[in-house]
């Protein structure tokens, strides 16, 4: 900063540079980024007087005294505190988004799986579109998880959510989606992700028509990159890959509703303008977004088919060294190459829980009746794997290179028991014959080598 308390004109170009392009890369970083020269302050957070008479306030997304590499907060330099956007709230019915723990009915446990929600032709937005499939863990205790798919019909249109109990993590499958926040504009198309942290104010808003998709919700510690371990420095997601927004906001004197999830209660109120209204920001705790189809995938080269875990691209840790509260895994496009060996998933049993979803294209393990928009839930320890047309390819057709092509797939694995909710159960996508597709495995012991 120059003496007379000016920014240095390299100082600016920086940011320049960052605006025109709308994201800044990188996973984790400090960033920092303005909408207005000279908007973000130099050398402190909260100098006396800020500039264009801002407010500073700091948003924090982990105790103040967490370690360093696990600490996390932005500074904001906004029109107004979010004291004035706070309203007296009033309790509102959202009888579609669950939170747990949630227990509805008393249906035994059993593989499940459903065809895509059809869209509705009513209004719903992204949020009041919100239908819960599975809930894990508890909210009052910061762990654990909830599934839901979104059904949205119209943009939130001067209205504004902001989530205490978790962090969204935001899978569009049909339609594009745009994230007005807080930090700046977000676009995700599917094939894509965003990630809103827990306590982040965002605008919903449709691109090219109706949307549907997925959304795991993240009661505990916030999603972070899996080590890579002896893969080393390269491969599965690359930091540079995730996008973060610039700076952007609005200085609008309208009525705006403001929704507010707290412990899994909805709360409501009007103030008379837009919270959307960051100026400037700098630190670590931001939006962001990720295309997975940037993911580098590993696998086996010789034999042997890899554990899914390879495929990690987020996890989000618990108190317990290698076993998350969710880890966010997908099953890209990827050359089958493995001789000798059997190539889908295995036939297994799991502690942790897997709800899976599919955004385009065929699963391998699952060639019939999961399609795109469906979701399937394996729960603790109940047996899955591939269906009777998926084994017999694998185990007769010859072993050459193969492309996957086309396909993603995905899965909200836990280490919490996933209960299905009562709009799962009875809702009439729900596959009643799903276990059917293991019925003709037959028996192949003969007692011969």
């Amino acid at each position: 900063m120059a003496a007379d308390g000016t920014q240095s004109a390299d100082f600016r170009a920086g940011f320049s540079e960052a605006t025109a392009k709308g994201y800044m890369p990188g996973f984790g970083n400090d960033f920092e980024t303005e909408a207005l020269p000279g908007a973000l302050p130099v050398g402190q957070n909260s100098p006396q007087k800020t500039p264009y008479g801002l407010y500073a306030e700091q948003l924090s997304g982990s105790p103040f005294t967490a370690p360093r590499g696990t600490n996390e907060r932005s500074w904001l330099y906004r029109i107004r505190p979010s004291v004035k956007h706070t309203p007296k709230f009033k309790r509102i019915a959202m009888p579609m988004w669950k939170t747990g723990p949630s227990i509805e009915h008393d249906m035994p446990v059993a593989q499940l799986r459903w065809n895509p929600l059809p869209i509705p032709a009513k209004d719903l937005t992204f949020i009041t579109g919100m239908h819960t499939m599975t809930t894990a863990g508890d909210v009052n205790t910061q762990a654990g998880m909830a599934a839901h798919i979104y059904l949205a019909t119209k943009s939130m249109e001067n209205e504004v959510f902001f989530n205490a109990d978790g962090e969204m993590l935001v899978v569009p499958q049909q339609g594009s989606l745009r994230f007005v926040t807080e930090f700046g504009r977000i676009e995700a198309s599917p094939g894509e992700i965003c990630i809103i942290p827990r306590g982040v104010k965002v605008k919903v808003e449709l691109i090219d028509g109706p949307a549907r998709g997925y959304m795991c919700e993240n009661y505990g510690a916030k999603f972070t990159l899996p080590d890579r371990g002896p893969i080393g420095a390269n491969c599965l997601a690359n930091p540079r890959d995730f996008k973060t927004p610039v700076a952007w906001f609005e200085d609008r004197d309208e009525t705006t509703r403001i929704v507010l999830k707290w412990c899994g209660t909805f709360n409501a109120g009007e103030i008379p303008h837009s919270p959307l209204d960051v100026v400037a920001w700098h630190g670590n705790y931001a939006p962001y977004k990720y295309d997975l189809r940037t993911y580098s995938p590993v696998g086996a080269l010789l034999f042997d088919h890899p554990d899914p875990s390879i495929f990690t691209v987020l996890t989000a840790p618990s108190e317990t060294a290698g076993t998350a509260n969710i880890d966010f895994v997908i099953f890209p496009e990827r050359w089958m190459v493995a001789e000798h060996s059997f190539r889908p998933p295995w036939y297994h049993l799991n502690i942790m829980s897997e709800f899976m979803g599919l955004i385009y294209g065929v699963y391998d393990a699952k060639p019939e009746g999961f399609v795109p928009g469906g979701a399937s839930l394996h729960n603790c320890m109940l047996p899955h794997g591939p269906d009777k047309g998926a084994y017999d390819h694998a185990t007769k057709h010859e072993l050459k290179p193969v492309k996957l092509t086309g396909t993603m797939a995905f899965m909200f694995e836990t280490r919490f028991p996933q209960h299905v909710t009562k709009f799962a159960i009875e809702s009439d996508t729900l596959q009643q014959d799903y276990a059917s597709c293991w019925a003709s495995l037959e028996k192949n012991f003969n007692g011969v080598r």
